[in-house]
């Protein structure tokens, strides 16, 4: 039931930590290699214990899997490889009395091809209102057998798909995904009803995939050809496929529905890099928290990293919303990997770690960032992200990021699953890697995430919404927040001096009085 109306409800996610669970390779418990809801349900326990405020899970909903789970054939019920509406509830319900918020995956910009809308839009033929809800056209040429437009899908070909009448359909991401309409009310209204769906039942607020689509400009003109054209590329107003001024319309049409229920959430994914137009998605009536990836895709530089920083604090800072600092998630390669992979790479994502904890704002965590884990060669014949096939298989896509998380045991699927085979395949040698393998260490990158997380809860030192910045040897950052935390990173080549005072937490040995090369550490100021 919705709930009732009261005094403002206290902004919890303005500080709070997510954690991102990616389903299928979070935790399987029905033994089919695939991971599901019963086994988030199985491992609440032990993110609690972590020390996150808030989980996002990635969606669940019935779907053909042409994206695995981002195209949506109906988006208020279960996948039956995942469960059913009855293990979401007790899933919800145990978050809950473990004090962990529940956010889900929104996916408004397209449904799948198997959607009931779609496959009505194919019957019913071109001008009916079933085709309203999607966006089809008329192909160019004199027998309409050239696309619409000039516009590219950014899983590779045409964003243009023909079907046996003659007319084509908009797909901005695989032809099994067509876009819907937003300048039709219909649309609009299902999606209001979809979020009423979950916040009846208790969900915390919403993850919004691909929160700057929607909105596609007047006539669908021919966009400015461009060399990358591709997943998570921004580049600006030349680009009409995204970032459209439309699109603040349907957000504020979400924001109405959050506000029936006090004390929800929505974060959006804009991959947005102007600092002026992504504050646009966070005014006082539109999204609560946005993604700014600055974060994630900066270099292991100091130079690049303090940028990152400020560019990201300067984006919200004439706006309600906090900032939202993201390392890793399902679409880009783990930082393990960015940094250089190996020790090189584990030892700064454990800096890494601190940094984005330290920070003012939200914090988002993908699963098995708290183990350490990179990303996985795989053999080309696993590969499954549609990118690869879509690309003519000149691009790898994103399968390498998305490998189960290992929870314990010697040789795969370390306790993920109760058979070796896997969605996709886990390597050999990470018996070290695991959750159970890392609790019982208090070095490990679980045990530093853990410390870090219940400082982070349980210490005012973190309050505040800005930071200062310090004076730093070359190759360093160093800020204070308002509450009396300091941090300092030191991504040179060379250990540094410990500043004054307590030393709470440090991602490498700092006992001789110096931080290490690639390392970081919280004090006392």
């Amino acid at each position: 039931m919705t709930a009732a109306a009261g005094p403002p409800a206290p902004e919890w996610w303005r500080d709070a930590v997510f954690y991102q669970v990616y389903v299928r390779s979070f935790a399987d418990g029905n033994g089919d290699g695939v991971g599901d809801l019963i086994g988030v349900r199985s491992r609440l326990p032990y993110l609690a214990e972590l020390g996150v405020d808030a989980l996002w899970i990635t969606p669940f909903y019935p779907s053909p899997m042409a994206d695995h789970g981002y195209d949506v054939a109906d988006p208020r019920d279960v996948e039956p490889v995942f469960g059913d509406l009855a293990g979401f509830d007790a899933l919800l319900t145990d978050a809950h009395a473990l004090g962990l918020r529940v956010t889900i995956d929104l996916v408004p910009n397209h449904s799948s091809h198997d959607h009931e809308w779609f496959r009505a839009a194919l019957a019913a033929g071109p001008g009916s209102p079933e085709r309203a809800r999607y966006l089809f056209r008329d192909g160019r040429g004199p027998d309409g057998a050239e696309p619409p437009n000039n516009w590219p899908s950014v899983f590779g070909g045409p964003a243009w798909t023909r079907v046996p009448d003659g007319q084509w359909y908009l797909h901005i991401f695989a032809p099994e995904q067509p876009d819907l309409n937003f300048a039709n009310p219909e649309v609009v209204a299902d999606l209001e009803e979809t979020m009423r769906f979950w916040l009846d039942r208790g969900v915390d607020g919403f993850r919004i995939d691909v929160a700057h689509g929607m909105a596609k400009p007047e006539g669908l003109p021919d966009m400015v050809p461009m060399d990358d054209t591709g997943l998570l590329a921004d580049h600006g107003p030349g680009d009409h496929r995204f970032d459209q001024d439309g699109v603040h319309v349907v957000h504020r049409r979400i924001r109405t529905v959050l506000d029936r229920y006090p004390g929800t959430m929505a974060v959006g994914e804009v991959w947005v890099s102007d600092d002026v137009r992504l504050a646009q998605y966070l005014r006082d009536d539109e999204l609560q928290l946005a993604f700014n990836f600055k974060l994630l895709t900066a270099e292991w530089d100091a130079d690049a990293l303090r940028a990152a920083v400020v560019d990201s604090l300067a984006a919200v800072a004439g706006t309600p919303a906090p900032a939202c600092w993201v390392l890793s998630n399902h679409d880009r390669p783990r930082h393990v990997t960015r940094y250089g992979g190996g020790e090189l790479g584990l030892r700064r994502a454990r800096a890494a770690a601190l940094l984005q904890l330290a920070l003012p704002g939200a914090a988002y965590l993908y699963n098995g960032d708290e183990l350490g884990m990179p990303d996985v060669d795989l053999p080309d014949a696993v590969l499954q992200d549609p990118i690869w096939e879509r690309s003519g298989r000149t691009e790898r896509g994103r399968d390498a990021c998305r490998i189960p998380v290992p929870w314990s045991g010697s040789a795969p699927p370390y306790g993920f699953s109760s058979t070796p085979g896997t969605w996709l395949p886990m390597p050999d040698g990470w018996a070290g890697l695991t959750a159970e393998a890392q609790s019982a260490d208090p070095g490990s990158m679980q045990s530093l995430y853990r410390t870090a997380l219940g400082l982070r809860r349980g210490s005012g030192l973190f309050e505040g919404d800005g930071l200062e910045w310090l004076p730093s040897p070359d190759g360093c950052l160093a800020f204070r927040r308002p509450g009396g935390l300091a941090c300092l990173v030191n991504l040179s080549a060379a250990a540094v001096p410990l500043p004054e005072g307590e030393v709470l937490l440090a991602s490498d040995d700092v006992a001789g009085g110096t931080l290490p090369p690639d390392a970081a550490v919280w004090l006392r100021a």
